[in-house]
């Protein structure tokens, strides 16, 4: 993100022990690295909860196109069955299988 060489950080240090003082300084860079400790670390959590809810919603949407296939697999088997009770009336002498088919329909 930044990008900040040795000569600026030796920069920054030199105005932080004039503006700080050399007493104060070690304490003031404590705190700083605390804080931005804990910066990186809460960001990292961010980071991780982000990742897993986009985990989740790839699962979900997973199960809900699984779910789709399995309706047009149901869709399917019952297509067969009903091309495959038609071919059977067909193969039937020609008024039993159109009896059949009939009663087929009516149901």
């Amino acid at each position: 993100m930044f990008e900040v060489g040795f000569s600026e950080l030796c920069m920054i240090a030199l105005v932080a022990l004039l503006v700080i003082g050399p007493e104060r300084l070690p304490k003031v860079a404590r705190l700083a690295g605390f804080w931005i400790g804990k910066g990186r670390h809460m960001m990292a959590n961010v980071k991780a909860e982000i990742h897993a809810e986009l985990q989740a919603e790839e699962m979900r949407q997973i199960f809900k196109e699984q779910a789709g296939l399995e309706e047009l697999e149901n869709m399917r088997t019952d297509f067969s069955d009903t091309a495959d009770t038609f071919k059977a009336a067909l193969e039937l002498p020609t008024e039993e299988g159109a009896k059949q088919v009939k009663e087929y329909g009516a149901e």
